[in-house]
Formats: C-alpha cells, sequence, structure tokens
C-alpha cells in the first residue's frame, strides 16, 4: 500500500505525519498549482466545482508518483461533495487507473460506524506497528493539524499588529517549509510548538488598529489558498488583520461533537434568525460567521464559494440582509479555474478601502454591497 491524498490547507502536513506514525509509504501531494488544476479540470465535468477538480489532480498527481491507495474524507447531505469518491472512482478507472483503492473516512449517519471502521481498518492492516502505535500516530497527526492552524491563526491576525511589516508572513512560509523536511511525527510536533513559541514573541503595535476581515464561505476554498488566490496572505501585505473559523482542526471537532449536537454552538445561535435550517455544506456556518463577525467587532467580512456551490449560493442571498441589519459590509469573491487574478485584487483593493473610509468616518450611515 503507498498512500497519497488530497492537499487541503493543513490537512497534507497532519495526513503525513499519520503515515509516518504508521510506517505506511506515502506520496506526499505537490503544493497545489497551475498543472494540478489544468489536470484535475480536464479530467472533471465542466459544471462540476472547483474543489473536486483540485483533488482529482491531486489524486492524478500522487498516482503518477506511485501511489496506489488514495485517503480522503466523505460527507452526505445536500452538499455534492457527498458523492464526490464515487464520482472520482468511476473517472480514474474510466482513464486507466483501475487498480486504485479508495479508503473514504466517512463518520455520517448513513455509513454508519461500522462501515467506517471496515473502511480504516484497510490502512490499519497495512500498518506493521502495534494498536498503540497506531493511535498515537492518529493523535500526533490530529496534534499537527490543530497547531497549524493555530500558527496560522495568530500570523494572519498579528499582521496588522506587527512592528516589523512582514514579520509573520517570513514566519509563516518557514514553518511551512521547514515541515516537508521533517522525517518523524515527533520532529513535526517539536516543529510546530517551536514557531508556536515563536510567533507568539512577534512584537506588535498595541497602538495601531488595523482593518480587520473575517473570512467566510466553502471550507475548501477558504483554507486552500491557491485556490482563494492566497487572500490572506495579500491582507496580510496590505496590513489587515484576518480571522477565519473554519480550519481543518474545526472540523474534526464539530464532526466529533455532531453525534451529542454540541458542535458550533455558537455559529448555530447566530445563524437562527437568518438560516435555521442546514442546506449542506458549511452554509449555515458562512452566515453564522458573518453575525459572529460582527459580534466580535471585525470591519467586514468577505465570502469565498467555488462556482456552482450550492449551499453558498444560499449564504449568498442572505448576507445582504445581515448586512443592512448589522451596518456589516459583506464581499463574495466566486472561485473557479477561469478566473482573473487582476479583478480580484481589485476587488479586494476596493472592499479595503471603503473599509477604510468607514473606519474614518466612525461607521456613519449604511454599507453599499460588494
Amino acid at each position: 500500500m503507498v498512500v497519497t491524498f488530497p492537499n487541503i490547507g493543513n490537512i497534507a502536513p497532519a495526513a503525513r505525519a499519520l503515515c509516518q506514525g504508521l510506517q505506511i509509504p506515502y506520496v506526499m501531494p505537490a503544493k497545489n498549482n497551475k498543472r494540478t488544476l489544468q489536470i484535475g479540470a480536464e479530467y472533471s465535468p465542466e459544471e462540476i466545482c472547483l474543489p473536486f477538480k483540485m483533488m482529482m489532480g491531486n489524486f492524478i498527481e500522487g498516482i503518477e508518483k506511485g501511489a496506489d491507495t488514495i485517503l480522503t474524507t466523505g460527507s452526505c447531505g445536500p452538499c455534492r461533495f457527498g458523492e464526490y469518491c464515487e464520482l472520482q472512482m468511476k473517472i480514474l478507472r474510466k482513464i486507466g487507473y483501475e487498480d486504485i483503492d479508495f479508503v473514504v473516512a466517512d463518520l455520517s449517519s448513513e455509513v454508519g460506524m461500522e462501515e467506517f471502521k471496515c473502511r480504516v481498518g484497510k490502512v490499519g492492516a497495512a500498518s506493521p506497528v502495534s494498536r498503540t502505535a497506531q493511535f498515537k500516530a492518529i493523535r500526533d497527526a490530529y496534534r499537527t493539524v490543530e497547531l497549524c492552524d493555530k500558527i496560522d491563526a495568530r500570523a494572519y491576525y498579528l499582521a496588522g499588529y506587527e512592528q516589523t511589516p512582514g514579520e509573520c508572513k517570513r514566519i509563516l512560509h518557514e514553518y511551512k517549509d521547514r515541515l516537508l523536511e521533517c522525517e518523524t511525527p515527533e520532529e513535526t510536533l517539536k516543529l510546530l510548538n517551536d514557531y508556536k513559541r515563536k510567533m507568539s514573541r512577534v512584537k506588535i503595535s498595541r497602538d495601531k488598529d488595523p482593518i480587520k476581515i473575517s473570512i467566510i464561505g466553502e471550507i475548501f476554498t477558504v483554507i486552500d489558498p491557491y485556490s482563494n488566490l492566497y487572500i490572506e496572505e495579500k491582507l496580510m501585505d496590505y496590513g489587515v488583520s484576518s480571522i477565519r473559523k473554519l480550519t481543518p482542526s474545526w472540523w474534526v471537532k464539530d464532526l466529533m461533537l455532531k453525534p451529542f449536537k454540541l458542535n458550533s454552538l455558537d455559529i448555530k445561535r447566530a445563524s437562527r434568525k437568518y438560516l435555521p435550517y442546514s442546506v449542506g455544506g458549511h452554509g449555515k456556518e458562512c452566515v453564522g460567521e458573518a453575525v459572529l463577525g460582527k459580534e466580535q467587532g471585525m470591519d467586514g467580512a468577505i465570502q469565498i464559494l467555488p462556482l456552482g456551490c450550492m449551499p453558498e449560493v444560499i449564504a449568498k442571498s442572505i448576507l445582504p440582509t445581515i448586512q443592512m441589519d448589522k451596518d456589516f459590509p459583506t464581499m463574495t469573491l466566486i472561485v473557479d479555474e477561469i478566473m482573473g487574478e487582476a479583478g480580484y485584487v481589485t476587488r479586494i483593493e476596493a472592499f479595503i478601502d471603503m473599509l477604510e473610509s468607514r473606519k474614518r468616518r466612525g461607521s456613519m450611515g449604511r454599507t453599499v454591497g460588494f
């Protein structure tokens, strides 16, 4: 068994640490790039959303490097993500990769715990380490993604307060590059703890009052920098502080608490007035995060969604109402492989200019949508 997996935000380094802990051969997916998207788009249905195309590109590149097993997540519900793996399997077989095995980690009620155990048991059976070591590998993988998410969140927020411009971004790039050099989960965790401390020592100016923006929307496109044209890093360059609630570690916690109905209680409370029902994907979360952004003192929110994403289209139609009710500016960016970066950057700059103008005026008057 040689495993590969999709490159989705900080999921890739966590999956790498898992394979290292289980002592299973793996192919680390390349950093998402133009070739990845071109390959994925070539073999994907034209109308399918960007996350599907990116994942297809990851899988094909991994297979080209020798992978024979794809480890991915699944889901059921109105979002098309619940059918990704089935369609991806059929496409890969159709183009000649007939012996590729899929291990789909899906804890939904439609799949059930027994089927879930059977699926992930394939990976456990291929590992030569003890059961105790396997549990440690899972724990270390979660700690990896959690630490990555914490370092990222601090970097994106402190960028608006740093005394030395670009310091947070430099630390961010440095730790991500060095992660690829780690050969064991222990090395990975030590490195991440070192960089967590390094980030906490960044000198900040408390007298600064930067623009603060919430990044909301569909989870893949908000956590994959290539898909959103590195929006969080662009905001860092502009001296803007940003926050993002949807992260891989948040997703794991939400999944674990969902059977007990204790997941995302703050989001449920915030979205109740505008979207009391689940519409699939993270549409409800998007609406709730917009309300929470206002409550947390953010200056505005940017929604990012892939073209054709039904849950986010629903959320998008609700955001103007929240904008008027809460006097909270929002902007929506729809991404796909045909999107041009120049227009995208122009809209972001215009949105930031508007937020700065509002701040200078003391937020007087109603907002204009973007």
